[in-house]
């Protein structure tokens, strides 16, 4: 299995939509108190906890707009929180769900077809490394299997310079 990274939205985007910035249908982010179930954070990568304000907006996680640019609602905490790193390990909060859509994407930021699949939580982790075995494909979106909800994005892990180089001395 190749080595994956998850990468949460970056902390810039954030911020801005916590400030008040508009989200990606131009609309003001809705505030919101989270009842402790089912609100996951796209920046933290955790459950909003219950009685804790949070944001509803629309999301485009896409460099611009195209037909393969898919807009969907999601979750942030309204108040700042801390990025979830750029790391190999799974966020923990997707084991509270049973199954996810994942989508292997060009660098053209189109979907590659047949890269779809839905597949339970554990399994994550393993169903992003064969897609992104692919050549084709650049990077996968991790979405939710019920309603298609964005989660974050899984690249491949950034070889060092020296990878493939036996000896050092031959390069």
């Amino acid at each position: 299995m190749s080595a994956i990274t998850f990468i949460a939205m970056p902390t810039d985007v954030a911020r801005a939509h916590q400030a008040g910035a508009p989200d990606a249908n131009g609309q003001k982010p809705e505030r919101h108190i989270s009842d402790g179930t089912g609100v996951p954070c796209r920046h933290c990568q955790r459950d909003v906890a219950a009685d804790e304000p949070f944001l509803i907006l629309a999301y485009r996680p896409f460099p611009r707009a195209q037909p393969y640019a898919e807009i969907g609602p999601i979750f942030l905490h309204a108040e700042p929180c801390d990025r979830y790193p750029v790391t190999g390990e799974m966020p923990a909060m997707f084991l509270k769900r049973e199954h996810y859509l994942l989508k292997g994407y060009r660098a053209d930021d189109r979907i590659c077809y047949g890269t779809g699949q839905v597949v339970a939580s554990a399994e994550v982790p393993a169903a992003a490394a064969r897609i992104l075995a692919r050549d084709e494909v650049a990077y996968v979106h991790v979405r939710s299997a019920l309603n298609n909800c964005y989660q974050c994005r899984i690249d491949r892990m950034p070889q060092p310079p020296s990878a493939g180089i036996s000896d050092p001395l031959q390069a």
